[in-house]
């Protein structure tokens, strides 16, 4: 069994791709970046802000497919300056206090709109 999940409480797909798709007892979230999902455009600040509005964006779409941040098994964060990785881990770390999930973090040359930062996590449904 295959669900689409869509909601307003992440930015909406701005490209072929869902927001999620929840399968087999897992839900599949695709990359977030800090698009505010009220006016659908990217919040300004530092690395800090936009790990901040990443996260906030995850937590919308997990609770639309009936996970949350505490049922995340892993995560994938995309930082297009590692020189920013304290700063991300210092938010990411606000939002997964116990039994934090599996990660692996890379730099990248280019993330969509240019933003700093990009999360994409598995969850258990």
């Amino acid at each position: 069994m295959r669900e689409v999940i869509a909601t307003n409480d992440g930015p909406k797909a701005i490209g072929p791709y869902s927001q999620a798709i929840k399968a087999n007892g897992l839900v599949f979230l695709s990359g977030q970046v800090p698009l505010d999902p009220a006016t659908q455009q990217l919040v300004e600040g530092d690395i800090a802000v936009q790990t901040e509005r990443v996260l906030q964006n995850l937590a919308g779409v997990l609770k639309a497919a009936g996970s949350s941040l505490e049922q995340v098994v892993k995560t994938t964060v995309f930082l297009k300056n590692m020189s920013e990785f304290a700063a991300m881990n210092e938010v990411y770390g606000r939002y997964f206090v116990q039994s934090p999930p599996a990660r692996s973090t890379v730099e990248v040359a280019r993330l969509p709109k240019d933003v700093l930062v990009e999360i994409d996590v598995i969850a258990l449904a």
